[in-house]
């Protein structure tokens, strides 16, 4: 019995690793050449379409592993690099609004696929990822149907400093779409200020949003290479919350089915 489990085990692991198809591929978006990833889902499509927008430390293993991780709930991910078409370092300070359009250009090549449902997308953004999500969100609000925030910036980066401390951006003031704002407790303080103010503006208009504080967590708790046990707890739990928020408000049916 213990050969024919060790065998089993053996031959389950393979597909496993190989249930989700990882394209890679470059899109025109001006002048620049934005290399996008797509996470696709096993079985046959379509399947609930989500951007994913990854954070200023750049798009690594870290970003694949939570594409495949979303694709194997189900979604069809297609994942911009806004940073590497344009040259751009990792850790930038300032934001370059031409990598706004690089951003976009993938939500129109997602909404695009055969393999994607035809409705409006969920969101899922790292950091400075999740402003992003809310500039789509004030300028293409009817394509967008949730948002995911990991820690995400409710402030224009190039804000001055008095905006970055007791506002936050315009767009929170106009948005529509449902947010899951995701953040550890040990996370920066400013970061903490900024998407808690953005959670009493967005609720207060009656936009569904919902504030997740993670006990003794840091920042970037969900793929820190020295994770504690609770930060790792914190990362299940937040993909758990994540899975139910975009199905919820993406209207995604049994078994992951087109609303």
């Amino acid at each position: 019995m213990k050969k024919l489990a060790l065998l089993l085990a053996l031959l389950s692991g393979p597909a496993l690793a190989a249930d989700v198809e990882i394209r890679s591929l470059t899109l025109k978006s001006g002048d620049a050449d934005v290399p996008i990833e797509v996470a696709v889902p096993p079985g046959k499509g379509p399947f609930p379409p989500v951007l994913f927008i990854h954070a200023k430390r750049g798009y690594d293993e870290n970003e694949r592993r939570h594409i495949t991780e979303l694709a194997r709930q189900g979604f069809l991910v297609v994942a911009p690099d806004w940073q590497s078409g344009r040259m751009i370092e990792r850790w930038p300070a300032e934001h370059d609004p031409g990598t706004e359009l690089d951003v976009e250009a993938g939500l129109n090549y997602l909404m695009a696929l055969p393999e994607a449902c035809k409705q409006p997308v969920g969101v899922v953004a790292l950091s400075r990822g999740p402003y992003y999500a809310i500039r789509l969100a004030d300028k293409r609000g009817k394509d967008l149907a949730a948002i995911v925030s990991y820690y995400g910036h409710m402030q224009n980066p190039n804000a001055p400093e008095p905006d970055q401390l007791f506002r936050v951006a315009p767009e929170v003031m106009r948005i529509t779409t449902p947010i899951l704002y995701l953040i550890g407790e040990a996370d920066f303080e400013l970061r903490r200020i900024n998407g808690g103010r953005a959670f009493y503006a967005l609720w207060e208009r009656g936009v569904p949003v919902e504030y997740q504080v993670y006990p003794m967590a840091r920042r970037a708790f969900d793929f820190r290479a020295d994770q504690t046990p609770e930060e790792k707890i914190a990362t299940r739990h937040a993909r758990q919350r994540a899975e139910a928020w975009l199905k919820t408000w993406m209207k995604v049916g049994q078994a992951g089915a087109c609303r």
